[in-house]
């Protein structure tokens, strides 16, 4: 199962007690990376609320963001504490009564003063379940939005390992007749400058030849290569390491095929192979 590290999950839900939103996003990254956005009501869930996310997620940037709007209730969601509040104005008409200079009593002011004014208070405890189920809803609409991306992904590399394995396939079918050709020029060249070797010393120099343009041993691993990145895209397990790993095998046999090469074609087709593992490559960065 092939998961992207790229995806967007969003759920809302709505209780007596007002408007609960998880809101989770994530990019690609070399680790997991989790930042919370939350009001401080909802610290003493955040240990809880990280392990959540360690339990699903291995690799990626995630950004998840915690909103609660309480409900708008009657006259009653505001309670005024009208003994601390005269206990206030009896403080603050000893003070005028001390500085003749002193302004009047501001109730919106006194209003402010802690303790005063206190809200509905909401259940804390059936606040908390319902911020976690929600985070359960949210993650899970997360992570199957991470495996449809994940799925398209899978394919693109697969599609990619089946157009590299075809050039191995081409190249391996046309290096005997690379070879026939090339030894063909030697001898033309030697005609040309009247160069009379022995047919022994001939032999060897055409062995030579071979040996050093000979790339059946790196197309060997290269297949080997493909065939392993098509077994880890089907394990169930974050992969993107492994993968990435793969790409940098692949390149090195890539780069000995063009420096083995011997002609315009097996040139071309190591252009094509670096393409291809590029276009893995970058595409590799945002699975998990």
């Amino acid at each position: 199962m092939t998961l992207s590290m790229t995806a967007f999950a969003r759920q809302e839900q709505t209780l007596d007690s007002g408007i609960l939103s998880w809101e989770i996003r994530s990019v690609n990254h070399r680790y997991l990376e989790l930042s919370l956005r939350m009001d401080e009501t909802f610290r003493p869930l955040e240990i809880a609320i990280r392990k959540l996310f360690s339990q699903h997620i291995a690799r990626g940037k995630v950004e998840a963001v915690l909103r609660f709007n309480p409900a708008v209730a009657g006259n009653s969601a505001l309670q005024i504490d009208e003994d601390l509040a005269q206990a206030v104005i009896d403080a603050c008409l000893r003070l005028s009564a001390l500085s003749p200079a002193t302004a009047p009593l501001d109730p919106l002011r006194l209003l402010q003063w802690p303790g005063i004014v206190s809200q509905q208070q909401t259940d804390a405890e059936t606040l908390s379940m319902s911020v976690m189920a929600g985070l359960q809803t949210t993650l899970e609409d997360f992570i199957a939005s991470r495996r449809r991306e994940g799925e398209a992904l899978s394919d693109m590399l697969l599609q990619r390992c089946d157009e590299i394995a075809q050039i191995a396939v081409a190249v391996r079918q046309q290096m005997p007749e690379i070879l026939a050709q090339n030894h063909a020029r030697l001898l033309q060249r030697l005609a040309d400058f009247q160069v009379d070797l022995e047919p022994e010393r001939l032999a060897q120099e055409a062995a030579l030849l071979a040996q050093k343009s000979d790339v059946a041993e790196e197309l060997d691993r290269l297949e080997n290569h493909v065939n392993e990145v098509r077994h880890i895209l089907s394990r169930e397990e974050p992969v993107g390491r492994r993968l990435d790993f793969l790409m940098q095998e692949l390149n090195r046999e890539a780069n000995t095929l063009a420096s083995k090469s011997i002609d315009t074609d097996t040139t071309r087709y190591a252009v094509d192979l670096k393409v291809l593992i590029e276009q893995m490559r970058e595409q590799i960065q945002n699975i998990e």
